[in-house]
């Protein structure tokens, strides 16, 4: 007859402190999205889970919120999931009726999502990428909260550096005699040289339950926040698009931010003002050591009264 063996975790912890989040990471798993007569999307993701843990116990169950992972995520792939972020809410709801004693469970996952497209002159076939960012948390007494997201890769010229050099130019052709009327369509039509940045643009949205966007366009509005969208492939008339549409639309890391926002409320009106909007931009600075970084958190409805105008 085989004892028993002791549930340790179960115990009580010598010293007998809360914690907020004891869970797993670093979990891979295939993910299935399926799409309206199309094939589906296959995603390599990675998970973090979460559970809080009570004063009085001295671990949670790992195996448990393993099997949780594996029993959500394996009908994630068998039944047809049109959001990444259910997923996890749905994981989340799971952990904490599996675990009696936790009253709040997060679910974080990232897997990268590619994207079919054209370059802008040429019109070549080519893919770009972007980090899917979805998560949920799930407690007792206000429900469960989904986001969604995405962190995408653009370039941005530095309007500071740009006026620098369009102040050079606009005295080089002083010498040369050429009338300040001719200057400035010149110069209107010729963007001077600006430093270029790599810029990471960052954007999330949390709702209570899922989200009400669709993750292609909040795509899109990242990619768009930036000075010019950048391709895998590009043939010298894309180069020459991506060079010139950058200078001509040169961005601080700050207007790339406040671009985000702008695009956000143009493309979901009926978000709800409660809804939680999360807006970073980092830029890989080229003359310079440090980089730049620059974020915006706010409820909804108080980014739309700024974009508004009405703050």
């Amino acid at each position: 007859m085989s004892q028993q063996l002791p549930d340790v975790q179960a115990s009580s912890p010598e010293v007998t402190v809360g914690l907020n989040r004891v869970g797993v990471t670093g979990v891979e798993k295939l993910v299935k999205v399926a799409r309206p007569d199309q094939r589906p999307i296959i995603l390599m993701a990675e998970f973090e889970v979460f559970v809080d843990l009570p004063s009085w116990r001295k671990g949670a169950d790992m195996s448990r919120n393993m099997e949780v992972i594996d029993e959500t995520l394996e009908e994630a792939v068998s039944e047809p999931t049109y959001r990444v972020e259910d997923v996890c809410g749905d994981t989340a709801e799971r952990l904490l009726d599996k675990h009696e004693y936790t009253t709040k469970a997060e679910v974080r996952m990232e897997a990268e999502y590619v994207i079919r497209e054209e370059t802008p002159e040429s019109g070549r076939p080519t893919q770009s990428s972007a980090d899917i960012i979805a998560a949920a948390t799930a407690t007792e007494e206000e429900g469960t909260t989904e986001k969604i997201g995405a962190r995408v890769t653009g370039m941005t010229v530095c309007p500071c550096s740009q006026g620098m050099s369009a102040s050079r130019a606009r005295e080089t052709l002083r010498g040369l005699d050429i009338d300040d009327d001719t200057i400035d369509k010149f110069l209107e039509e010729a963007p001077q040289p600006g430093h270029s940045q790599r810029g990471h643009a960052t954007l999330t949205i949390e709702s209570s339950g899922a989200p009400e966007v669709d993750l292609n366009e909040l795509i899109e509005v990242a990619r768009d926040s930036m000075s010019a969208r950048i391709y895998n492939m590009a043939k010298r008339p894309d180069e020459d698009h991506m060079t010139y549409q950058s200078h001509q639309n040169a961005k601080f890391v700050e207007d790339c931010v406040r671009s985000m926002a702008e695009g956000v409320v143009d493309e979901f009106p009926d978000l709800p003002d409660d809804a939680i909007v999360t807006m970073k931009q980092s830029n890989d600075e080229s003359i310079h050591q440090h980089n730049a970084h620059a974020e915006r958190v706010a409820e909804f409805g108080t980014l739309r009264s700024e974009v508004d105008g009405q703050n």
